[in-house]
């Protein structure tokens, strides 16, 4: 343990001069260093395969399931998709400096709210490898200097990332101690972390959730999470069926390991009623385990529900299922049993999308769309460091714009307080 905290407190040491750094470095430096380092990823390519196929087949040796399995393997297209985000985050406005609001007081005084870097982030994260680049790029891109404590069976693809984003600002001729990676398995190292108060400002987890839940109740630091991903689709009466099958069976089976996956499917009455179990069917033949409840468990080849799946993140290729008596039901189902990740309603009524809008406060909403939309890349932000669900500062996605506080610039002409 002493080593671990000698180790962060090496690299929150060396962090914190980057960020002094990086809160004044410009705009194209940045963007260099971000476009530099994908090119980077690509040139590396069979190189961090190879480290990939390292890391897969300790995973396997652990036992992982397939999901997580599936969260940590990298093939050529999910490199290109690594390089795509990066360059996407490099050509998205600086946030630093930004002007949020500013305003004129009869005392003379001209203010403005401006946006800063926080600081020192420390990033802790499971099985998924891009995450490497994901927070390297937000981070840096919001003048943030990071900590990077990737997972156990991820250490060699992990490392392998990193290089090409120190590549990225050595290239850019900026600091390289602005992104660093624990280099060991060393699980003293998160306690480390949690505990590391005046050197790192913000702790963002990204995985499961026991980390998550570790995370919450150690930190001695602010913390940006979610706990889990209990995501529901609500097929209202008024659906369309046509886009309803196509949306479930996305939510739900695209890639079961990421917490926008659908784990519980809500289906008004009135839409059973008229349609049948055509939702319920589509999902079955696509191979997934339906856990019904009610009048939804006399289908054949669904798995009666258990008390305990509703509100459970699967994270597999399993839903929960239940009828709900409209909107209402669907919404009081929710608040008892989600986890305030992301929703989506598939509807064609506005008023009744409305209602669930309004009764609702889960950090992601959506009509008639896919919760597997819930990733900082689909809402434009090129890449996320996670999902928050908090009720401060960031929530939902947290991209660039959210890895920022902000500052006050007033200005005066000789102006003094009476």
């Amino acid at each position: 343990m002493v080593q671990a905290r000698q180790l962060i407190e090496a690299l929150g040491t060396a962090a914190r001069a980057a960020a002094i750094e990086l809160a004044q470095a410009p705009s194209d430096a940045k963007e260099t260093a971000l476009l530099a380092a994908a090119q980077a990823v690509l040139d590396r390519t069979p190189t961090i395969l190879d480290a990939n196929a390292r890391d897969l087949d300790f995973a396997r040796q652990k036992g992982l399931s397939e999901a997580m399995l599936d969260r940590l393997a990298l093939d050529p297209a999910r490199l290109q998709a690594i390089a795509r985000g990066l360059r996407e985050v490099a050509g998205q406005p600086d946030p630093v400096g930004q002007v949020i609001a500013e305003w004129d007081r009869p005392s003379g005084l001209h203010i403005q709210r401006v946006r800063t870097p926080i600081g020192v982030i420390g990033v802790i994260y499971e099985s998924r490898p891009n995450v490497t680049a994901d927070a390297g790029a937000l981070a840096l891109k919001s003048g943030n200097a990071v900590i990077l404590r990737g997972g156990s069976e991820s250490l060699h693809s992990s490392a392998a990332i990193h290089a090409c984003m120190v590549e990225g600002l050595r290239a850019a001729g900026l600091p390289e101690t602005a992104i660093q990676m624990v280099p060991n398995r060393d699980r003293a190292a998160v306690t480390a972390m949690l505990g590391a108060q005046g050197l790192i400002d913000v702790i963002i987890p990204r995985g499961g959730k026991g980390l998550v839940g570790l995370v919450q109740s150690e930190a001695r630091v602010p913390v940006f999470a979610h706990l889990e991903g209990i995501c529901h689709v609500y097929a209202d009466g008024a659906a369309d069926p046509d886009k309803a099958r196509r949306v479930i069976l996305n939510a739900k089976t695209r890639r079961t390991g990421v917490c926008g996956a659908a784990e519980c499917l809500l289906i008004d009455r009135a839409f059973f009623d008229r349609h049948g179990d055509i939702l319920i069917r589509d999902l079955l033949d696509a191979g997934v385990e339906v856990r019904a409840e009610g009048e939804l468990a006399q289908i054949p080849g669904t798995v009666p529900a258990t008390p305990e799946d509703f509100g459970h993140e699967f994270l597999d290729m399993i839903i929960a299922a239940r009828l709900v008596d409209g909107v209402d039901g669907a919404i009081a189902h929710i608040r008892h049993h989600g986890s305030q990740h992301t929703e989506s309603i598939l509807t064609e009524d506005d008023a009744v999308a409305a209602r669930f809008f309004a009764g609702l406060d889960s950090a992601i909403l959506m009509r008639n769309a896919s919760t597997q939309f819930a990733d900082g890349g689909e809402f434009g932000m090129g890449a996320e460091i996670g999902i928050a669900t908090g009720k401060m500062h960031a929530r939902g996605p947290v991209g660039a714009e959210q890895l920022t506080s902000f500052k006050y610039l007033v200005t005066g002409d000789g102006t003094i307080r009476p």
